[in-house]
């Protein structure tokens, strides 16, 4: 396999990740309400981009360094808000 497809197969994934956080993200926010959102599903997301920046760091590779830590943002800001949203429930 080519380096070119497999680094547009590469980028099309950390897309797809970095973006699926934003539709929960805008949900809470508009709602102020993250109710329905799961502690343990979040926590343990954050857990598995906090390994995958660290296997990125280890390989060197800065595409898996630089989208997983997008997607640990993204995933953190989601848990922040839960936090935030909750506190009165």
């Amino acid at each position: 396999m080519s380096n070119l497809v497999a680094n547009s197969v590469g980028t099309v994934a950390a897309l797809c990740s970095m973006t699926s956080f934003a539709p929960q993200i805008v949900k809470i926010w508009r709602d102020r309400d993250a109710s329905e959102v799961s502690l343990t599903m979040y926590l343990v997301t954050v857990a598995g981009f906090c390994l995958w920046i660290g296997y990125g760091v280890l390989i060197a590779s800065w595409p898996v360094t630089a989208s997983n830590t997008i997607c640990l943002l993204m995933s953190a800001t989601v848990l922040a808000l839960k936090w935030r949203f909750s506190r009165g429930a």
